[in-house]
């Protein structure tokens, strides 16, 4: 019994002084920095842990297009929706003056096209037309908090759509994710435990293909590396603040098994390089502490 106590405690010692150098790795990306970072790791398959500020409630930005999505997809898993639906796109859902791809393949409007096309343009390019035309087929930001309730996600809150985001900079902080909520939907995602099979093995292709946000979390992992991912990012108000900047993804390791990490960067006087930065510095070293 001697011995076994000892081996717990040098296993138990190994494990403290690795988390304490991640600790301390992180800690020396932060340091000096004018914003709030809150940060969530969990490994899925050891039940691994690390989080900083990660209760603190900041902006999501377009991180919300998951949660946004994932809703979508429950309305598909109960025959309220169907991913073969064609949407009317025209003057009133393609918005100007505003991040657009799905308007820039479709600037005259006046096309239908299939529900699941929006919705990858929302997640995987961060179409904000095409989030606030998801919204508007499910009833609005209620339904989608209505979902997220319902399968226990707390530290989640969304009120506002795209639109009025755009016309109010303080509406960003009413649409709230705590770090360690982000890491949890994201396991609940991954477990199955949000979406039937079919809707979560398409959502996690879709995420898998995002393409914005490159000089964030997958910019120093090796290439090809697995990332499901979400994006999101305020931009600069005229005082030089940034509210958030920030990203959450499932990542899946060389040995097959995975984690999910979000990195919230929130009222920062940082420049947007030094911001993501500090996202793709954490991201490594997350990366280098899984891969000891």
């Amino acid at each position: 019994m001697k011995k076994i106590g000892l081996l717990f405690l040098l296993i138990s010692a190994f494990v403290f002084g690795q988390q304490s150098a991640l600790e301390q790795k992180i800690n020396s990306i932060i340091k000096d920095k004018n914003a709030t970072v809150g940060i969530s790791v969990l490994g899925f398959e050891n039940g691994f842990k690390y989080n900083k500020n990660a209760d603190k409630k900041l902006p999501m930005q377009s991180v919300f297009k998951f949660h946004i999505a994932a809703a979508v997809l429950d309305y598909v898993d109960k025959g309220k929706l169907s991913l073969d639906q064609k949407i009317l796109l025209d003057k009133t859902n393609l918005h100007e003056n505003t991040w657009s791809p799905l308007r820039d393949k479709y600037p005259q409007g006046n096309v239908k096209v299939p529900l699941s096309e929006i919705l990858e343009y929302t997640v995987a390019k961060s179409d904000n037309n095409g989030c606030d035309i998801l919204l508007t087929l499910i009833g609005g930001t209620q339904t989608v908090q209505k979902f997220m309730n319902s399968k226990g996600v707390k530290g989640f809150q969304i009120k506002f759509n795209e639109e009025e985001m755009h016309k109010d900079w303080n509406a960003q902080y009413e649409n709230y994710s705590t770090a360690v909520s982000a890491t949890d939907v994201l396991k609940k995602f991954y477990d199955g435990k949000l979406l039937s099979k079919k809707s979560t093995d398409y959502l996690m292709k879709v995420m898998l293909s995002t393409s914005t946000g490159k000089n964030k979390l997958i910019e120093q992992l090796p290439e090809n590396t697995p990332a499901a991912r979400k994006t999101g990012a305020s931009g600069k108000n005229n005082a030089g603040l940034t509210g958030a900047e920030n990203e959450i993804a499932i990542i899946t390791l060389p040995n097959g098994k995975h984690y999910a990490l979000a990195v919230f960067v929130s009222n920062s006087t940082e420049t947007d390089v030094v911001n993501c930065k500090m996202i793709s510095d954490i991201s490594k070293s997350v990366w280098d502490y899984f891969n000891k």
